[in-house]
């Protein structure tokens, strides 16, 4: 009897959902080339590989392993980010400006944009007439000419923010951001501002809102249709409005470490959907660190930054730092041309950080604040000696050693004395591992692993052929409605009626009594 329920039951969920049994065609598209990104939205692809659909994948790194069910657009060549930000300027600055920082993603997006789509198997997919697709899903960095792939295939919108939440990211989901508890996006304040914080919050909120209305969105709309012009029958949407209709994000924020914010149930927290229990490590590293009977420290400056590229002066200084630990060294470095090495010292061109870092005898991490390794770091109740070079590294170290399980180190000025303190100071002080297990029990205390979450929704969204619903009509109303401006205007002109019109009228009563009052008197006079 059961195999034949078995049996009725899975005929009546092909009929009901075919597509569901079939997979979905998801065209998934990460066009910035910086390999942290990829590796992090590449937890996304292949979740949805395993649960069976089909993707057609646009980004800069080839995966590693093929898939049957994955078609990929490699950008090729890819974008030559050193070219434009050279990596000798990152480790000798010190911190640019938080308006510096934006023109900067401004302009890093329209030239990776430009770069991606001048692609000629991109263009290929642009003027494709036989493909079709059942969802978008986007990196949400800086490359809103992309979403016009969504007009041309007739099909929902997902994004994927990897930096976290932005203020146009809430108002395309019918949200104003308050300026008065939560803090731009480069900002690393806390929801506690003073009126300087605040003042200048909403000075730096304000130039982005309008710089990106007036200046920036122009010309990724002139960029879209510029590449897809040519290719689509009549008139292309604006950015603005395809922005309007992404039916969901997910963003890398998680309640732990970030800031309470207004929400909508299409913003979906997905912070730390690309850590995975621990996997078995190489036999050489599984030795090196259980023989580590006084601890290891763990040094990685992440994929895209190399300890190779850093000056000989600071290679110098970090080697005379460690060669001083008692505890052994595992350290990043991309090639064998460091020369001799102190004993406790072992270096590899590539190394499983998040399968080091749940090792019991790595006592800290030494990161340079990318957001996916603090992620990482916290996960496991690692403290960390943040050393941040540029962009989002800084605001992430700050919020870390706000935290408690962390400190900080400027890198152009740092000396071995320096590391070699603070080292000492986070391993031997208890009060950093006692809040890095804190944070760690409150980060990885989730009702569904994120990764899970995430695919739960994306699969939702295609179901439903997008989800209106899952934001606020607040989206599509000019600003003067979403703040009821034009009420306030008609109570104030109701109140000034109500009470000028009377007041007039008695004023006007009292002057004309007072005028037959005299005009009596001057009478009673003449008699």
């Amino acid at each position: 009897m059961m195999p034949l329920l078995s049996l009725y039951g899975w005929l009546l969920l092909s009929l009901i959902s075919p597509q569901i049994i079939n997979g979905f065609n998801v065209l998934f598209m990460g066009p910035f080339p910086a390999p942290s990104h990829w590796l992090w939205l590449e937890h996304f692809q292949k979740d949805l590989l395993k649960r069976g659909h089909h993707v057609t994948s646009v980004n800069n790194f080839p995966a590693k392993q093929p898939h049957p069910n994955l078609t990929e657009i490699i950008i090729d060549p890819k974008f030559d980010i050193p070219y434009y930000f050279p990596k000798a300027h990152i480790f000798n600055m010190r911190f640019a400006s938080d308006f510096q920082n934006l023109q900067l993603w401004w302009h890093v997006g329209m030239t990776t944009t430009e770069h991606a789509l001048n692609d000629s198997k991109i263009k290929k997919l642009i003027a494709s007439k036989e493909q079709k697709f059942d969802l978008l899903i986007l990196e949400q960095f800086f490359h809103e000419s992309f979403l016009m792939f969504a007009h041309k295939f007739q099909c929902p919108i997902v994004t994927i923010g990897t930096m976290g939440y932005a203020d146009n990211m809430d108002h395309n989901m019918g949200l104003i951001t308050p300026w008065s508890i939560i803090p731009h996006l480069v900002l690393p304040h806390t929801d506690r501002m003073t009126f300087s914080q605040r003042a200048y919050n909403t000075y730096l909120s304000l130039y982005d809102s309008l710089m990106r209305k007036w200046v920036y969105i122009p010309k990724m709309q002139a960029m879209a249709e510029k590449h897809f012009g040519p290719f689509i029958e009549g008139p292309l949407p604006s950015v603005k409005d395809l922005e309007r209709n992404i039916s969901l994000m997910l963003i890398n924020s998680h309640r732990s470490v970030d800031l309470p914010r207004p929400s909508m149930p299409g913003l979906i927290d997905v912070g730390g959907a690309h850590i995975m229990p621990a996997r078995p490590l190489p036999t050489k590293l599984q030795n090196f660190l259980d023989d580590a009977s006084q601890g290891v420290v763990y040094f990685s400056l992440g994929s895209y930054m190399k300890s190779t590229d850093m000056p000989a002066e600071r290679t110098a200084t970090i080697l005379q730092a460690f060669s001083q630990l008692k505890q052994k060294v595992l350290w990043k470095y991309e090639n064998d041309t460091i020369g001799s090495l102190p004993s406790n010292i072992m270096i590899q061109k590539w190394l499983p950080q998040n399968d080091i870092l749940a090792h019991r005898n790595v006592k800290i991490f030494i990161t340079h604040g990318g957001i996916f390794g603090i992620q990482e770091g916290i996960h496991w109740g690692i403290p960390m000696l943040c050393i941040p070079l540029y962009g989002d590294q800084h605001r992430n170290s700050i919020k870390a050693v706000r935290g408690g399980y962390a400190r900080s180190l400027v890198f152009s000025q740092m000396s071995s004395e320096d590391l070699v303190n603070n080292i000492n100071l986070l391993i031997n002080d208890p009060q950093y591992k006692r809040k890095a297990v804190e944070v760690s029990k409150k980060f990885r205390d989730n009702p569904i692993h994120p990764l899970k979450e995430a695919s739960y929704w994306i699969e939702y969204i295609v179901r439903h052929k997008g989800a209106p619903h899952l934001k606020s009509y607040g989206t599509y109303i000019p600003l003067y409605q979403y703040l009821l401006l034009d009420v306030f205007a008609c109570a104030l002109l109701v109140v000034f009626v109500a009470v000028w019109l009377p007041w007039r009228l008695i004023k006007f009563l009292k002057k004309l009594r007072s005028k037959e009052s005299n005009a009596r008197l001057e009478k009673l006079k003449k008699n």
